[in-house]
C-alpha cells in the first residue's frame, strides 16, 4: 500500500461525526484536488466523487462513514440465511424485551399511552446502541478496507485509465445504506445501465464474494471474472442475489456488484464476523491489492 493508505490506517480509523468526516474530506481534497462533495438527502448526506459519473463506463465505490460500537459483532453468512435470521433475532432479543417491558410497566401507570411511550423508548434504545452510539474506534474491516480499496485503485491509475470509470465514498451506509440511496436517486437515469462494484469489508478473509444483481451477471459476469481471475491462497465466488446476499450499498443500483472478503467454516460456510466490535483490526494487504488490481484490470477492459 502507498502512504495514503498507510496514513488512513494511522490517523483516519474514525468518520462517524460530521466534524471528523469534514476533517477526512479535507485530508482526501488535499490528495485528490479534483474530488467534489455531493450534499444532500435524508440525513443531510455528503458523498464524496472522483470523475465523470455521466461518461464513466464503470463506478467503483465504498462507504467510508463509520460504524458505532456494539457489545456484540455484527454476524453476516451470505448464503446461509437461517442462521443470519436466527443470528439477527437473538441480538434482537434484549432490546425486545425491554421494549415490552417499559411498554407493560407504563400501561400500567398511566394506561394506553404508556404502552405506546415504552414501545417508543425500546426502539429508541435499539436505534442509540446499533446506530447513534459512541463510534466504534477499530473500523480497519469495515469499512476502511474499502476506502483503501478505492484509494490505491486511484493512486495506480493514470489519467488516461481514470477517464472510463468514476469513484464514489458514500456516506451513512451505516444508517441504512442513506447515502448511496441518495446518489441512485441523484444520477438515477446515467447509473441506470451502468455498472457499480462496490468494496465492503475485504480485509479480513481469504474467501472473496462477489454478489451480482441479475442485469450485473448477465451482462458483465465474465468480465468481472477475467479481472478478478483465482489468486494463490484465495477462493472466489461469483454469486448472484437469489444465491448469495450481501447487505451494502449496491443493492440500490440495477447493475450492482457487491464485494466482500469471507471466512469459512464447514456446515456455516462463509461468514463474517468481528466488524463493528473492538475485534475489528484485520488488514491483510494483500487482499487490498488484489482488489486494486482487478478495478483496474476491470476499467481497462469493460
Amino acid at each position: 500500500m502507498d502512504s495514503l493508505s498507510y496514513e488512513i490506517v494511522q490517523n483516519w480509523l474514525v468518520r462517524k461525526t460530521k466534524a471528523q468526516k469534514l476533517a477526512f474530506i479535507e485530508m482526501l481534497r488535499r490528495e485528490f484536488p479534483e474530488l467534489r462533495v455531493e450534499e444532500g438527502g435524508f440525513a443531510h448526506c455528503r458523498n464524496l466523487v472522483l470523475g465523470d459519473v455521466e461518461t464513466a463506463k464503470v463506478l467503483f465505490t465504498a462507504h467510508y462513514d463509520t460504524c458505532a460500537r456494539l457489545p456484540f459483532p455484527n454476524f453476516i453468512t451470505p448464503k446461509n440465511l437461517l442462521v443470519y435470521i436466527a443470528y439477527s433475532l437473538l441480538i434482537s432479543l434484549p432490546f425486545l424485551a425491554l421494549m415490552f417491558g417499559l411498554a407493560i410497566l407504563l400501561l400500567q401507570w398511566i394506561g394506553l399511552g404508556g404502552w405506546m411511550l415504552g414501545m417508543v423508548l425500546g426502539l429508541a434504545a435499539m436505534l442509540y446502541v446499533f446506530m447513534l452510539g459512541p463510534a466504534n474506534t477499530h473500523t480497519v474491516n469495515d469499512n476502511t478496507s474499502g476506502v483503501l480499496t478505492l484509494v490505491e485503485t486511484i493512486r495506480a491509475m493514470s489519467e488516461e485509465e481514470r477517464k472510463n470509470c468514476a469513484f464514489v465514498f458514500f456516506d451513512h451506509e451505516e444508517n441504512g445504506l442513506l447515502g448511496s440511496m441518495f446518489f441512485a436517486s441523484k444520477h438515477k437515469k446515467q447509473m441506470k445501465d451502468k455498472l457499480l462494484v462496490n468494496f465492503d469489508c475485504v480485509s479480513d478473509g481469504d474467501h472473496f464474494l462477489f454478489v451480482q444483481s441479475g442485469k450485473a451477471r448477465k451482462r458483465y459476469g465474465e468480465a468481472l471474472k477475467a479481472a478478478f481471475p483465482e489468486a494463490a491462497g484465495k477462493s472466489l465466488y461469483f454469486e448472484s442475489t437469489l444465491s448469495a446476499f450481501y447487505p451494502s450499498d449496491q443493492t440500490n443500483f440495477p447493475l450492482g456488484v457487491g464485494v466482500a472478503a469471507m471466512r469459512k467454516k464447514p456446515v456455516l460456510g462463509l461468514y463474517m464476523s468481528r466488524i463493528h466490535t473492538e475485534k475489528d483490526t484485520v488488514l491483510q494487504e494483500e487482499n487490498i491489492a488484489y482488489f486494486a488490481e482487478g478495478a483496474r484490470r476491470l476499467a481497462a477492459n469493460i
